[in-house]
């Protein structure tokens, strides 16, 4: 007996030294971020804890929010992902557990007499009555027991890999919520700038109209020419024409609204007044360590990297020996009214199996190989996604300063060129101005006054897109 142990052992520690893996080095994430965010001051308050319905302050935008959090179909799409990342986790929990199954079934033999079998059947020396009966009946019913155990934590660590890809599943989730609302915010915004840009086209052609007329009249008085006429003429065709863009501009930004509510083309509810005296509300950035904690692509690259670690740990599992055990009981009988006979009819058995791979683990060796190479991938996108969070707070950041002193000084250019049209206007009549000043004042005028609104746009978005930058929206 203890030569049989000794031999077993002896297998074993064969089996080991063959299944030593290879072992490559695992670099580590860099996670360090600037302590604060270049020229501001350390605020450990961030927008990003803000709720978005606290955020935005126009209840018409809220409002299509909430509508596209519910209906929007690559969200749902998003969410059965999530469904699907579920299951994933309980088949892995499922492959570390024992197989139980039940198995029941039943037969007929008839063997040849001139065979081995029913040769030796025939040469029995059975009494009457006691033989085996022709055909041989076979019924069994049975529970069948597998079970992997798991040494090396293979199983359990591709189960906690399953479970790290649902967490960042739901990460990404909450990334593409937050990309949602910044996406529905800057459309509306925009929306809203149109609608503006769309007022002040009509205010100039009624402008530009009046000017046409007095050109007509001046014209008729022999104080101008043809060409004057058909110069502002052509500039009230010009205005018109741009009416017309801007309307279908205006179509387009509805209609791209209502796909990411989910809905056919229809009216988008919105008050474009006051637009121009929106102020920009001042955005806490908090500090840049807090982007770890609330931007859900970081914490999503974060898990990804954690579950390609796990997957480096199942592949080098599988050069080691795996013990499997496999145990049936049940009762098996020629008759079914011996079928439940106890002890004669009882079948029960248990077997243990030690395997290792020997002989060609190029596959294996590829596997790990390839696992590694995920991790150090996963590694880099991680430090990557830290970087971009920040670069694009900066951006963010010297965006709203430089748009502020920007629309400072349009708002100036539009003063300026507003007045210089009644000024145009007067001297153009006192014979004073050429009608080219005239127009290239009004079409300054219209150009500065639809820039101003632009950058108005620009500025209501850069307050979203930062608040999206921090990480904001998906709470």
């Amino acid at each position: 007996m203890m030569r049989h142990i000794k031999t077993l052992v002896s297998i074993c520690v064969v089996l080991v030294l063959h299944s030593c893996a290879p072992t490559k080095t695992v670099r580590e994430a860099n996670a360090s971020v600037p302590e604060q965010y270049s020229g501001e001051m350390n605020d450990t308050v961030s927008a990003a804890t803000v709720k978005w319905k606290d955020y935005f302050k126009d209840d018409n935008l809220n409002s299509l929010i909430e509508i596209a959090l519910q209906n929007n179909q690559e969200l749902n799409i998003v969410l059965q992902e999530i469904a699907i990342a579920k299951s994933e986790v309980r088949e892995k929990k499922g492959e570390y557990l024992p197989f139980v199954g039940l198995r029941a079934g039943a037969g007929l033999e008839k063997v040849g007499r001139y065979t081995s079998q029913g040769a030796n059947d025939a040469n029995t020396d059975i009494r009457p009555g006691e033989e085996f009966p022709e055909p041989l009946g076979d019924f069994l019913v049975a529970a069948e027991i597998d079970w992997e155990v798991d040494i090396w934590h293979k199983l359990r660590n591709a189960k906690k890999a399953a479970v790290t890809r649902y967490l960042s599943s739901i990460e990404g989730r909450n990334f593409m919520v937050t990309n949602l609302i910044s996406e529905i915010a800057n459309s509306y915004y925009e929306l809203l700038a149109l609608d503006n840009e769309l007022a002040i086209v009509k205010q100039n052609i009624d402008i530009q109209s009046n000017a046409l007329e007095i050109v007509k009249l001046q014209k008729a008085a022999a104080k101008v020419n043809e060409l004057a006429v058909k110069k502002f003429e052509a500039e009230v065709f010009h205005t018109k024409s741009l009416q017309f863009e801007i309307q279908q501009k205006v179509v387009q930004t509805e209609n791209k609204i209502n796909f990411l509510l989910g809905r056919y083309p229809q009216h988008v509810e919105r008050d474009h007044k006051g637009f121009e005296d929106l102020v920009p509300e001042t955005v806490h950035l908090g500090l840049p360590s807090q982007l770890l904690a609330n931007r859900p692509d970081i914490k999503e690259a974060e898990l990804d990297l954690v579950a390609a670690k796990l997957d480096v740990k199942v592949a080098k599992a599988r050069f080691y020996p795996s013990l499997g055990i496999s145990a049936d009981i049940g009762f098996q009988s020629f008759n079914t009214k011996y079928l439940l006979e106890t002890p004669e009819s009882l079948l029960y058995s248990v077997i243990g199996d030690l395997t290792a791979p020997l002989i060609n683990r190029n596959a294996i060796k590829a596997a790990y190989y390839g696992a590694s190479a995920k991790q150090l991938q996963a590694v880099y996108n991680y430090e990557q996604t830290i970087l971009n969070a920040y670069v694009e707070v900066a951006n963010q950041l010297a965006k709203i300063d430089n748009l502020e002193k920007s629309y400072d000084l349009r708002s100036r250019e539009v003063d300026a060129l507003t007045a210089s049209i009644d000024i145009s206007n007067r001297l153009f009549k006192s014979a004073r101005a050429d009608y080219m000043e005239v127009l290239l004042t009004q079409r300054d005028a219209l150009e500065a006054k639809v820039e101003l609104i632009e950058t108005k746009q620009k500025q209501m978005s850069a307050v979203v897109n930062v608040y999206r930058a921090l990480g904001g929206g998906w709470n």
